[in-house]
């Protein structure tokens, strides 16, 4: 996914100006972020999560929203992750129903261009929204997936990248095959 910044503007300017264009874009302290589409693996990795994800979730308690719901992480920084859950109800900004309050899981999907404004600036960002219980990050060039995880005292990092490694998602009391996620996807052996 490739990043471009844009020029400034004021948070109701770019919620009205969003609205209007055909590719998304994050806002962050008045700077446009242009986000442009993945890659086929990137895809497949989004989809591989989601689908594991939806066979182990309880549909009544938990809700999967993809990449066209934006997640308001402060007043002034309006972000796009891969996907989010949610439980219970969503909560939304306003009643045109663009923009998450409440996810308690982010998954990010990095790619090349992305990587650094995914387990830097977004990690940030994600971690000072109250609601979010983790952020899962995901390679899209080699099997790994590096959990944040809040806790009383703080955020815990894990990191799975061996084969047969199972993520737990207590969040969403369920777990995660490393495998599940990276089904179908070849990478080059090192």
């Amino acid at each position: 996914m490739v990043i471009q910044t844009q020029r400034k503007m004021e948070v109701a300017e770019y919620l009205e100006w969003e609205e209007r264009q055909e590719l998304k874009h994050e806002y962050i302290d008045g700077a446009i972020i242009e986000m442009t589409g993945g890659t086929l693996k990137h895809s497949r990795i989004k989809v591989n999560i989601m689908l594991a994800l939806a066979k182990h979730l309880d549909s009544s308690a938990f809700e999967i929203l993809d990449s066209d719901m934006r997640v308001r992480v402060r007043p002034t920084r309006y972000v796009y992750p891969d996907f989010s859950i949610v439980r219970g109800e969503p909560r939304l900004e306003d009643d045109r129903e663009l923009t998450l309050l409440n996810p308690i899981l982010v998954v990010e999907v990095t790619s090349p261009s992305s990587l650094s404004y995914d387990r830097v600036d977004k990690l940030g960002y994600y971690l000072d929204l109250p609601s979010i219980e983790g952020y899962l990050i995901f390679d899209q060039d080699r099997p790994r997936a590096d959990l944040y995880t809040r806790a009383d005292e703080g955020w815990y990092l894990r990191v799975f990248d061996q084969p047969d490694d199972v993520i737990p998602l207590s969040a969403l009391a369920c777990e995660l095959a490393l495998a599940d996620v990276y089904r179908g996807i070849e990478y080059a052996e090192a």
